[in-house]
């Protein structure tokens, strides 16, 4: 673990800046507009975030995709430990956006889009990867 995190540097990568951006205001249109949709808003609304999470990360953070992956999830995790303690406490978040963004009740479902969303993370890191590795590169004359 403590190499992992000395392996980690600060840095602004500005394309994973223009993805959080715009991975952000999908998510605005999920819970304003797509209020109606059910489960897509939710299901796919959660799996997003944590995309969202890594690409934030991502954009400050230059490290191996495993690791900001996995923060990533933790921070998906986290949310959803905070709503079941809330419920199981009867604590409630007075703040209607808030409320909205961080969930009001766990569910397992959201667990699964979690992990989901984490598997989207390294299955786009590793396409990446792969047409990275196969473009031609220019050789030297």
């Amino acid at each position: 673990m403590g190499a992992m995190i000395r392996a980690m540097r600060w840095r602004f990568d500005p394309l994973s800046l223009a993805w959080a951006v715009a991975l952000f205001f999908v998510l605005v249109l999920l819970a304003t507009v797509g209020a109606r949709w059910g489960w897509v808003r939710s299901f796919f609304g959660d799996v997003l975030a944590v995309v969202w999470v890594y690409f934030v990360f991502k954009t400050v953070i230059g490290t191996r995709v495993l690791p900001l992956a996995l923060a990533a999830l933790g921070v998906g995790l986290a949310v959803e430990l905070g709503q079941y303690l809330a419920s199981a406490w009867h604590l409630h978040i007075p703040n209607r956006a808030l409320r909205i963004v961080l969930g009001s009740t766990a569910d397992w479902w959201d667990v699964l889009a979690y992990v989901i969303g984490f598997a989207g993370v390294l299955a786009i890191e590793g396409l990446r990867g792969a047409f990275r590795a196969a473009r031609p590169r220019a050789s030297a004359p």
